[in-house]
């Protein structure tokens, strides 16, 4: 069987919705299980009736809601008639009588939890695999409609909920039964606790309910649908030669997609890791290509993509008394972790330690805490540069490489992960762009 994952621009129409609905039943004979996001820009809308909501702003919160039923009303009108038109119909009311009295609540008390705030986004999911569903039924195919917040089971941290794997398994076997001809049509993004309030996966939710329901069902394979060919070289709106990697190892791919390349998450694709199970990221609009496979691992290593993340800030922590000094690194980690500031490269000398966040909301009480212990320079501005390939360290001349093309780029730190997949280097974010660029022409020999 195939996991197929449509993100919210794959549905965000229903002409979008019907080539969806072609691309899946064309694999019917694969026991297909579609997990759909809400429409484009849904779950961003959702996102502002809950805090309008929270600020007493009912009427412009009613507008938002009147705007979102009409879109969903009309693009189902496209392509339902008669009874399923109905039936469609009647469930969109419901579901919006719902929306609108979670609204309502919000406005009167003008606060707005975690737990709410999950209650409301989750009806976009359940909006377009509504549709998808009936036009299924009005284009006589056989489909399975789902909650999956009867399935896929979490712990109550609201907004980023992480799944109970051992339940969540039990019931997905239990509710989805593959078979051939069969199409079953899920929610991303969604879940609930094991007392059935409604959850969140958090960002990237969508493709990890893909893999998550991949995993327990021993895939042969999770497809993430989106409106990319798959993952690329590089960002194509920095550099315009940037191509599609054709394989790429789960690590790899997990250290792009933290520092930067937006078509996976990270833990997204942790459930097929565990599992083995490919991981193939497909352009809706591109049927032709093949994509990115993300594989347990690949023969070939040397240099796959260069990705960066902006927005950076780099703080350089200096002491004299560092020198052999007992507890120092503790004593710098407990500050971030006190404030909840998470660190995404470290390094290392004698007597200094440099580090990045792209958290900068407390970094002024960062700052003044450690002053306490040592000097402290913040640098704000900054951009990582991340190069990605297995074994990078053992190809002598790469780093050198790297350097040779980046002579006139200033740069600040330098990271190269002990998991040899990874070589990072710090430059001002006004060098980023020319930095990226003059790599991508040197390593894949534009």
């Amino acid at each position: 069987m195939i996991v197929m994952k449509f993100g919210g621009t794959s549905v965000k129409d229903a002409g979008r919705m019907d080539k969806v609905l072609d691309i899946a039943q064309a694999v019917s004979d694969r026991a297909p299980v579609v997990v759909a996001s809400a429409m484009a820009k849904v779950t961003d809308t959702l996102q502002s009736i809950a805090r309008l909501s929270e600020q007493g702003k009912e009427r412009e919160a009613k507008q938002l809601l009147k705007e979102l039923k009409a879109r969903h009303v009309s693009e189902a009108g496209k392509f339902l008639t008669a009874e399923n038109k109905e039936q469609c119909f009647n469930t969109l009311n419901e579901y919006f009588r719902s929306l609108e009295s979670i609204a309502k609540g919000l406005c009167l008390l003008k606060e707005l939890t975690p737990r709410s705030n999950d209650a409301i986004l989750s009806f976009g999911e359940r909006f377009s695999t509504l549709l998808l569903f009936y036009r299924t039924k009005e284009r006589c195919i056989k489909a399975i409609l789902l909650d999956s917040r009867d399935f896929i089971k979490t712990d109550d941290t609201f907004t980023n909920a992480y799944p109970i794997f051992e339940l969540t398994n039990e019931k997905i076997r239990q509710m989805i039964k593959p078979q051939a001809g069969t199409m079953y049509i899920v929610q991303g993004f969604i879940a609930s606790t094991k007392d059935g309030i409604t959850t969140t996966l958090g960002r990237g939710g969508s493709d990890y309910s893909a893999t998550i329901i991949g995993a327990a069902l021993a895939a042969d394979e999770v497809q993430i649908w989106t409106d990319v060919d798959g993952i690329m070289t590089s960002d194509p709106r920095v550099v315009s030669k940037a191509f599609t990697i054709p394989v790429i190892t789960y690590k790899e791919a997990a250290e792009l997609a933290y520092f930067g390349a937006k078509v996976i998450h990270p833990s997204t694709i942790q459930p097929a890791v565990n599992s083995n199970i490919p991981v193939v990221v497909k352009n809706t609009e591109n049927l032709q290509t093949a994509g990115t496979k993300i594989t347990s691992g690949i023969p070939n290593g040397g240099l796959k993509a260069i990705a960066f993340k902006e927005g950076i800030t780099l703080v350089n922590i200096t002491s004299s008394r560092m020198l052999l000094a007992h507890g120092f690194l503790r004593r710098i980690f407990e500050v971030f972790e006190k404030y909840r500031t998470s660190v995404d490269l470290i390094s290392t000398s004698e007597v200094s330690v440099s580090v990045t966040v792209d958290q900068t909301e407390q970094i002024s009480e960062i700052s003044e805490e450690l002053a306490d212990i040592a000097s402290v320079v913040v640098e704000k501005n900054m951009s990582i540069i991340c190069l990605v390939g297995q074994e990078l360290w053992k190809d002598s001349i790469f780093v050198s490489q790297v350097f040779e093309s980046l002579s006139a780029v200033p740069i600040r730190m330098i990271s190269l992960g002990s998991s040899d997949t990874n070589l990072s280097l710090v430059v001002p974010t006004q060098f980023s762009n020319d930095a990226v660029q003059k790599l991508h022409q040197h390593f894949f020999k534009e």
